[in-house]
C-alpha cells in the first residue's frame, strides 16, 4: 500500500468515526431532552406554544 493511499484511507476513518460519535451524541441527546420533556408535561409545566392549554 503506497503512503498516499494510507493517508487516504486513514483520513476516511477518522471521518467516519468522528462522524459515527457525532451521530451517536446526537441520538443521546435527543433522548435526554425528550426525557426531561415528559417529566416536565408530567409535573403540569406546558409548553408556551401549546395553544390548546390556554383556558
Amino acid at each position: 500500500m503506497s503512503p498516499h493511499a494510507l493517508y487516504v484511507t486513514a483520513a476516511y476513518a477518522i471521518t467516519a468515526i468522528v462522524l459515527a460519535g457525532l451521530i451517536g451524541w446526537i441520538l443521546i441527546d435527543q433522548r435526554a431532552r425528550k426525557r426531561e420533556l415528559a417529566e416536565l408535561e408530567a409535573a403540569g409545566v406546558r409548553r408556551r406554544s401549546d395553544k390548546a392549554a390556554k383556558p
